[in-house]
């Protein structure tokens, strides 16, 4: 998580969206960074407003605007599968190096998913208490040149960003049933997604 005072903007590092790539150009820019540990780096909006807030907003001034980067969920869900396919996990209760694409979906859909397939949701991550989007500015993953055309503006500065914590090549595919499944079981995933889609 990024917070740019003079710009009036926290870059929300949501996982598996490229954001560390965006936090590698941007932190000279920064007036304060929150990289470690994983939990407080990826700050949710619930959390931003519940603990962090107040800290960084003082009374009289216009408060700070949120960013952050969504992916497609399929996409998304199979990023978090590859990296957890990683040869230095494997073994550990976080590896999916043993399980299809399928049965990593299957358990993320569960209420209580165990340790390999626990990496949150979307939604959740930019989402107010009600519900309701809290970011003012969200963007695509697969139009990241977009928000780093918007942070330009903002910042005041050219912006190079390379890749950063690259999931491992591996065939990926989910069937179709399983497909059918977390749409049925995952919708707010997709209308999130979808709200994007004109931007």
């Amino acid at each position: 998580m990024l917070v740019f005072w003079k710009a009036r903007l926290v870059l929300l590092a949501v996982p598996k969206t490229g954001t560390t790539a965006l936090e590698q150009a941007l932190l000279p820019y920064a007036d304060t960074a929150i990289l470690n540990p994983p939990q407080q780096k990826h700050c949710t909006v619930r959390r931003y407003r519940g603990q962090l807030q107040k800290f960084f907003e003082q009374r009289g001034q216009r408060k700070l605007e949120l960013m952050a980067v969504v992916r497609e969920p399929v996409d998304w869900l199979s990023s978090w599968y590859r990296y957890r396919a990683r040869d230095e996990i494997r073994g550990t209760a976080n590896s999916t190096a043993e399980v299809s694409f399928d049965t990593f979906v299957d358990a993320w859909l569960n209420d209580i998913p165990p340790e390999f397939a626990k990496v949150g949701r979307q939604s959740r991550f930019v989402s107010e208490d009600n519900g309701s989007i809290g970011v003012d500015h969200l963007f695509r993953h697969d139009q990241l040149d977009h928000a780093v055309t918007f942070l330009e503006g903002r910042v005041k500065a050219r912006i190079e960003i390379g890749r950063s914590n690259v999931s491992p090549v591996r065939d990926v595919e989910l069937s179709a049933h399983m497909d059918v499944r977390l749409r049925a079981e995952a919708p707010e995933e997709f209308a999130l997604w979808d709200s994007l889609r004109d931007r």
